[in-house]
């Protein structure tokens, strides 16, 4: 799907693409409706440049028990764990 947004209303907010798309991936990063990695794609930033975007706006990385069981599971699967 993609959403179009009208160069008027871009023109109007005074920001670019670029800055427009980091705007949305950082306002649902924070409202927890995306993932850090999903907002970073959506910022069309690496990941180290999304968290420290977000450092630089006092904004703190979400990461649950959940997260941290995937995580876990990924390492294992990688063989960096046992």
């Amino acid at each position: 799907m993609s959403v179009t947004i009208p160069d008027d209303i871009l023109s109007a907010s005074g920001l670019s693409e670029k800055e427009l798309k980091l705007e949305i991936a950082i306002l649902l990063f924070q409202q927890d409706k995306i993932s850090i990695g999903k907002a970073r794609k959506l910022a069309e930033l690496n990941v180290l440049e999304f968290q420290a975007e977000l450092a630089k706006r006092n904004i703190c990385i979400h990461y649950d028990l959940e997260e941290f069981e995937q995580d876990l599971k990924t390492l294992r699967q990688l063989g960096r764990i046992q």
